[in-house]
């Protein structure tokens, strides 16, 4: 008997841009949905995510990201920063927590 192939889903991504040049953001808009200046929302295979997280890290400049994609693990995301932005993501034994000024 053969096995059928399990054809991965695109994952939910939520991707917040802080302080970045006007035209990565319009680069993000040819994957995602902008529904707010800087805040990022699709879903896209995981593939094109690892991909468009360089893009974003490498092109922020002096600004910040996160990135918010579906994982299987406790709480059913993962979150990977870069840069400096506005509220720290602290990782507790695999919580992620958001620090507040």
């Amino acid at each position: 008997m053969r096995r059928k192939r399990m054809k991965r889903s695109p994952t939910m991504v939520v991707l917040i841009l802080e302080r970045v040049p006007p035209g990565l953001r319009g680069e993000l808009t040819r994957w995602f949905l902008e529904p707010k200046a800087g805040v990022f929302v699709g879903r896209v295979s995981a593939m094109v995510r690892d991909r468009l997280w360089e893009k974003a890290c490498g092109q922020a400049r002096e600004g910040g990201c996160v990135m918010i994609h579906s994982s299987n693990n406790e709480q059913g995301f993962l979150i990977r920063t870069w840069g400096k932005t506005a509220r720290p993501i602290e990782d507790f034994e695999g919580l992620f927590l958001v620090r507040t000024p």
